[in-house]
């Protein structure tokens, strides 16, 4: 099975680069399949990562960052992947 653990947390204002460098710096966890780094408008950042493990298997995730970085407290989800369609 693989499960795919997301991280996704809104700037402070102005703060974006510095939570996007943060987020950039903080070396993947255990090993995952694979972990990609995105965007939005609002200073989001989203982190996804990939396992090959059980929906209900403990994985290590990113932290939180300070809390100068953030406008609001992180938001995370778990989702099992049903495949490419």
């Amino acid at each position: 099975m693989t499960v795919a653990l997301m991280w996704e947390a809104r700037a402070a204002e102005g703060r974006g680069g510095d939570l996007l460098a943060w987020v950039r710096a903080q070396p993947p966890a255990g090993a995952p399949l694979r972990r990609e780094i995105l965007g939005a408008p609002g200073d989001r950042v989203l982190v996804i990562t990939w396992w090959a493990a059980a929906y209900d298997a403990e994985l290590p995730e990113l932290p939180e960052p300070p809390g100068e970085l953030l406008h609001r407290p992180v938001h995370r989800w778990r989702f099992e992947s049903y495949g490419d369609g």
